[in-house]
């Protein structure tokens, strides 16, 4: 069974970077996650250039484009504006892939109550956040994390800051809620 670790957020809005765990922990289960259409799986990164698995991923769900970014502060031109963009909460219309090659980062999804799940991504991670989900990203206290994006078709970078309740991608994840 894949693991992954994801905990409901506290309300602190002390540097997003780090962990927000609530006091007691209250964990979210992979279970939890998938209630919510958020897709995991645990791939080998060493061999991400020539995986069979990640090849059969991209075939069997139609991910024809690819690229890698590396998040950090050498790495990135406007490291501190793209952190505070990617940390806006927003949707997108078509579901957001990430690979996580290296490195270390956090995904933040809405719960069915609206509250806040912290993802912890690390190597090896993949992750599919469904189109229409309220979502955010951030990286941890190390600053730094190599990650392969996936799209089905051309790649869409569009983001909409909430409140975005009236796009119909939006009213079609919560209608798949119910």
């Amino acid at each position: 069974m894949p693991r992954i670790e994801a905990w409901l957020m506290d309300d602190c809005t002390d540097d997003q970077r780090l962990p927000h765990k609530l006091q007691p922990n209250q964990p979210v289960t992979l279970e939890g996650l998938q209630e919510i259409g958020v897709f995991y799986l645990k791939l080998n990164a060493d061999i991400y250039e020539n995986d069979p698995e990640l090849q059969k991923i991209c075939e069997d769900r139609g991910y024809t484009y690819m690229d890698i970014i590396t998040i950090h502060p050498d790495k990135l031109p406007n490291y501190e504006d793209k952190l505070k963009m990617f940390y806006e909460e927003h949707l997108h219309v078509d579901d957001e892939i990430r690979y996580i090659l290296e490195g270390r980062a956090y995904f933040d999804v809405r719960d069915k109550n609206d509250r806040w799940i912290r993802i912890a991504m690390t190597k090896g991670d993949l992750i599919t956040l469904p189109a229409g989900i309220y979502h955010r990203f951030t990286l941890d206290e190390t600053n730094y994390t190599k990650a392969m994006r996936l799209f089905a078709g051309e790649p869409v970078w569009k983001a909409y800051n909430r409140p975005a309740d009236d796009f119909e991608v939006r009213q079609k994840y919560l209608n798949q809620l119910r």
